[in-house]
Order: structure tokens, then sequence, then C-alpha cells
């Protein structure tokens, strides 16, 4: 790893990118440097940047300034309706963006590792796809994102492309990603409405930074696919915040797809079969999320039963849906 460095993380206001930049700096200070867009002025810190990665002259010198040898990108705009609105802007943030570091990775012959998603896919059969099913988005971030890789593999052919999911851990600003955008209505006590028929891998971020090392050390390319052994409607996502965060199991709704409007569309089920992955690793890198059967939902009202003997609090969604405890990370699931 250490030729690699040093390193740059770029979109680190996402929650991917967010808790990979703190996981690398924590084991190689002054070794990375994280950016984040100029308007989001709040996330400030050791290393952190504020620049846009879609600003080719800004990216240029910051390349020339640091002489990176590897990348992570994490950049990219993932708020659906935001997409579909404004077209142009999730090209900008999502395609242009990924031209402006190819460019850049090229210029100083450095390592990238390019993040993708789940969501190239419509999710319209059963899931469980592998990287050469062919990708068919259903909204304009999903579209962008199968740009994106194109755009890669065409003009930066030894770049890894790692597709995921659902990253599950913190945010900087407490309403970013899964778990904090449901915490942030339930804490508000306003209703939140999840789907039934929507199925994501979703991945502990303290799994997924260890495999993103693992890219950047070595010099495998191509498509990848980085989803959790179990996968998880988005309903049952939040069945589970509610209940571990002891909110009210009101607030909770849910709702089949075609009931959620026109926009933004919804794709269905677009579980990853990792297996490429564990054949190059020898094992399962991966937890299922949540670690422990105790946490998964039996029925639709699961979330509304509170055994007396269940700790339930917002400190047990930092140690159990975050992450997990020291007991469960020695058990593989296999």
């Amino acid at each position: 790893m250490r030729a690699r460095l040093p390193l740059l993380i770029t979109g680190v206001a996402g929650v991917a990118g967010y808790n990979a930049f703190h996981h690398f700096h924590r084991r190689y200070p002054d070794q990375v440097v994280g950016i984040r867009p100029a308007r989001t002025w709040k996330l400030r810190g050791p290393g952190i940047v504020a620049q846009d990665a879609e600003d080719a002259a800004g990216m240029r010198r910051l390349f020339d300034r640091f002489g990176f040898r590897s990348v992570l990108n994490c950049v990219g705009n993932c708020a659906l309706k935001s997409c579909e609105l404004d077209p142009a802007m999730a090209h900008a943030l999502n395609v242009t963006s990924a031209a402006v570091i190819v460019e850049n990775v090229q210029r100083h012959c450095c390592r990238l590792v390019h993040l993708s998603s789940d969501l190239v896919y419509s999710g319209k059969g059963t899931g469980n796809y592998v990287e050469t099913d062919p990708t068919d988005p259903v909204t304009v971030y999903g579209k962008t994102m199968a740009q994106a890789e194109e755009l890669l593999r065409l003009t930066c052919s030894a770049a890894a492309i790692l597709r995921i999911s659902l990253p599950m851990g913190p945010s900087f600003n407490r309403h970013a990603g899964a778990i904090d955008w449901i915490q942030s209505r339930f804490r508000a006590g306003r209703p939140a409405t999840l789907y039934f028929d929507e199925v994501r891998s979703c991945t502990y971020c303290d799994d997924l930074n260890r495999v993103f090392e693992r890219f950047i050390s070595g010099d495998e390319h191509g498509i990848w696919h980085l989803g959790a052994p179990r996968a998880n409607t988005l309903y049952q996502i939040a069945q589970i915040v509610n209940r571990v965060g002891d909110y009210d199991p009101r607030l909770l709704k849910g709702c089949p797809r075609i009931e959620a409007g026109p926009m933004p569309p919804r794709a269905g089920n677009v579980s990853m079969n990792s297996a490429k992955l564990l054949r190059l690793l020898g094992t399962q890198p991966f937890h299922a999320w949540p670690v422990g059967d105790d946490l998964m939902p039996a029925h639709r009202d699961w979330h509304c039963e509170r055994p007396i003997e269940e700790t339930r609090s917002v400190a047990q969604i930092h140690e159990r849906l975050y992450r997990y405890s020291i007991e469960a990370a020695s058990i593989v699931t296999s």
C-alpha cells in the first residue's frame, strides 16, 4: 500500500468516501487527501480540501501539488430525485468528474479505484446480479453511473471498478446515507415510507474499507461486485433502524414500489453476487448486515415488538448498525 501513497479520496461528503477517508487517514497520516465540494463548507479537518471533482483546472493543480500515486474515486451524486430533475448536474458530477480524474490519473501514471453502484441495474428480475449481466438502469443516477463505467472501460482499462450497494456507516451531516436519512426522519418525529420490494446488498463501511485497500494495493482491473452475503429490503432496513433506535413504530410506513409514484423511478431487486471477489480473496470479506440474527425482521410488524430484555438506543445504532462488535468481527459469514 505504501508504494501507492499519497492517496487521493474523492467524494468525502458521501458515506462511502467519508468513512474511507477516516480509515485511510488514521492508517497513513499526512499521506491521504480527501476532497469535498466547495459548497460543503461544514466538512472540515486535517487532510480535507475543498475542491470540486468536475473542475478540470482545479483538479490538475491538486494532482500537481500532491503527486498522487493512487485515487479512490467515491465522488457522485446519488440523490435520485435531484438527478431526475437535473440530468445535466447528474452528468457533471457522475460522468464529467470521472473523465477529469482519468485525465489526471493518466498524466501521473497512478492507480485508480472507482466506485460505482448496484443501481446500474433495474432489478426487474430476482437479483443476484453478476458482473457480466448487462446494465439496464431505470434512473438518471444509474444511467450516469453506467456511463462513467463505460468511460473508464474505454479510456482507463487498468482501473478497478467496484460496484457497491448501500454503505452502512455514519455520515458527516447525520442525514446522508440509508441509516442516517431514516434516522433523521424518526428523530424529528416525521414519518418515513420505505419499499417492500426494493432489495439492496447493504455492506458495513468497515468491511468495504479493507476491500478498498486491497484493490488500491493491487493491480486488478475491470468490474467487481462488493455486495454483502445477505440482502435487505428498504423496508427491513427502516424496521431495524426504528427498533434498534427505539423510535416510535408508527412513524414507519411501507408500500410496494408501484405505489411510490413515478418520480423518481425505483429499482427492484438489485442484490449483487460477489462470488468473483470471493475467488480473488479466498475468503468472505463482508459480514451480513446487520450482524446478529436477532436484528433481522421476521415480519412486517417486527419493529413494533419491543422485548423487555432488549437494549434499544441511539448508541445501539452506532454499535450495531454502523459497526459491529469485536466478537462479531472474528466471525466470517460464509
